[in-house]
């Protein structure tokens, strides 16, 4: 007899608005009748990275006629403040504090409107064997997993995901200044790892809209880590990675205005410190404002095509590849 999951949904209530509407979640239940590993995965914590919430309907359609060993909780839209607004962030008039969600976990039952939605959603975590917490960047974007360096369970989860390119993250008192000041240590993938809980961030490419590669990979990414944990059966289905390191090596614009970038540049490029970017200029005036340049030596694996940037906007990413 096939031994098909066991599936059913659950309401989560997340938070309460001032008018008193409730904000509240679906999750997503699938478990086998023999014990075996949790896997908690989640997608649209922030609203405008659709591309996982699509990946979580097509591994539900896998699950339902799947054999299953263990369970795995999916949550389809983790943060629906964002989700409804197709935003990064909650304006600051639900939460001045932390408009960003993945700020702030575990979460705080008593705090802001975000910490307490994680709070909510923490109580999931908490009891799961790894984590998968899906994002989605830019379309021009080579897709990766980041993953906490140093981590080896992480790592190997990391792997198992399967796609060309990993980002070991430093962190905590091994991570820069900037990891600090920017709040990183709030992020899910940082706070699980504190739990002892592996845990990894696969990054599609594109936001705002599904688009069929970066959500096949999603699909396969996360068949692959239940596979690997023998959640599922079969091998998981991966590739030869890059691995890499300094996830925070960007370069921003140091004025707004409208960006051209260098013609020359393709992702997957490998680039030299001082190669230029692109340029910044006025279009009123026509004026060169910004000449980037690269302040380091790497893989290229993100830049941007919006034309019309603001001072601080992330232009490009590298990444520095392991020997």
């Amino acid at each position: 007899m096939t031994r098909s999951a066991r599936h059913h949904r659950e309401d989560a209530t997340l938070a309460r608005l001032p008018s008193g509407v409730t904000v509240s979640t679906t999750v997503h239940v699938y478990e086998g009748p023999d014990p075996g590993p949790t896997v908690y995965v989640q997608a649209a914590q922030h609203g405008r990275e659709v591309n996982g919430t699509e990946v979580l309907r097509r591994v539900h359609d896998e699950l339902r006629l799947s054999k299953v060993t263990g369970r795995l909780v999916a949550v389809p839209v983790a943060n629906p403040l964002t989700f409804d607004r197709v935003s990064y962030t909650a304006p600051e008039s639900l939460d001045a504090v932390h408009s960003n969600m993945n700020r702030v976990w575990p979460g705080d039952d008593e705090g802001t409107l975000h910490e307490r939605m994680a709070a909510t959603l923490w109580e999931y975590v908490a009891d799961a064997d790894a984590v998968v917490d899906l994002h989605t960047g830019s379309p021009d974007l080579l897709s990766h997993v980041v993953y906490p360096n140093g981590d080896e369970a992480a790592r190997a989860l990391a792997e198992a995901f399967g796609t060309d390119l990993l980002l070991g993250e430093r962190h905590g008192d091994d991570a820069p200044e900037e990891w600090h000041r920017r709040g990183f240590d709030g992020k899910l993938r940082v706070a699980a790892a504190r739990e002892g809980i592996p845990a990894i961030t696969p990054e599609l490419a594109h936001c705002r809209e599904l688009v069929e590669p970066a959500v096949e990979a999603g699909v396969r990414g996360v068949l692959n880590v239940c596979r690997h944990l023998d959640l599922l059966e079969g091998q998981p289905i991966t590739t030869d990675p890059t691995v890499a390191r300094n996830h925070l090596g960007r370069v921003d614009a140091a004025d707004s205005g409208l960006f051209r970038p260098n013609p020359a540049l393709e992702l997957d490029d490998c680039v030299d410190a001082g190669d230029s970017v692109g340029t910044v200029y006025d279009p009123s005036t026509y004026e060169v404002l910004h000449r980037p340049t690269f302040d380091r030596d790497g893989l290229l694996y993100a830049i941007t095509r919006e034309a019309t940037v603001k001072a601080g906007d992330r232009l490009a990413s590298v990444a520095i590849t392991d020997e």
